[in-house]
């Protein structure tokens, strides 16, 4: 990582996007940050992506100006999330916060950036290595009695298909429940009407250790992943 002439920035910025995990505009960077803007946010942006610190993703549909930025080091996630604050010490600490809700959240969220640093291998898992794909997010605020949706990875193919990622973590094999099941079909058939796209749209689930069958997701997932496909050699 390079020297920075204001260690104070990048800090600033690292702290407010642990804060958000769905991501910040630049804009919202440099208002929550206090980052001067222009050249001194630009600079910092760049050397804290080059450096591994935070990534940049572009939503579906939108310039690269709208790109948004997460905060996706690993370390830096734990640290702003369970080391800062002190939270728990002593004998039996690791147990004790590894059943609470912030460490499941948390581990969900770890899990997500895993799979968004893996697109080459989800790419290889879907028979797709060879097709021109963007992958992208895509977040569309709910507005009276429309309903917003948020989708954490989608890979836009070339060939006409468009597959929406739904990523759970668990530490065992995963059990679509009814509800859980019609929220996925909604998610889809808002996607659709919101971007109003013409490709066909895949909805594909990334699992830690894969999908319990059961008569909620028959038919459902066009594709199912685990762990396993995002470490391929």
């Amino acid at each position: 990582m390079s020297d920075y002439t204001n260690a104070e920035h990048p800090i600033a910025i690292i702290q407010a996007l642990g804060k958000k995990w769905k991501g910040l505009t630049r804009k919202q960077i440099a208002a929550s940050s206090s980052v001067p803007k222009g050249g001194t946010l630009k600079r910092v942006l760049e050397e804290l992506e080059q450096s591994g610190f935070i990534t940049a993703y572009r939503p579906f549909g939108k310039a690269k100006k709208g790109q948004l930025y997460r905060l996706t080091d690993e370390y830096s996630l734990f640290y702003l999330q369970f080391m800062q604050q002190k939270r728990l010490s002593g004998e039996g600490a690791w147990h004790r916060l590894s059943q609470t809700a912030a460490f499941k959240s948390w581990s969900g969220y770890a899990f997500e950036n895993i799979c968004l640093k893996h697109i080459r291998e989800i790419k290889h898992a879907l028979g797709v290595a060879g097709v021109y794909t963007e992958a992208s997010t895509y977040y569309h605020q709910g507005e009276g009695e429309k309903r917003g949706v948020q989708i954490d990875l989608l890979i836009d193919r070339n060939d006409h298909v468009i597959n929406l990622f739904e990523i759970k973590f668990y530490n065992a094999p995963f059990s679509l429940t009814k509800a859980e099941a019609k929220a996925l079909r909604e998610k889809v058939a808002l996607f659709q009407s919101y971007t109003q796209t013409k490709k066909q749209v895949f909805l594909s689930l990334i699992t830690t250790f894969g999908l319990l069958p059961n008569a909620h997701n028959l038919g459902l997932m066009h594709q199912e992943l685990t762990l396993e496909d995002l470490f391929i050699p």
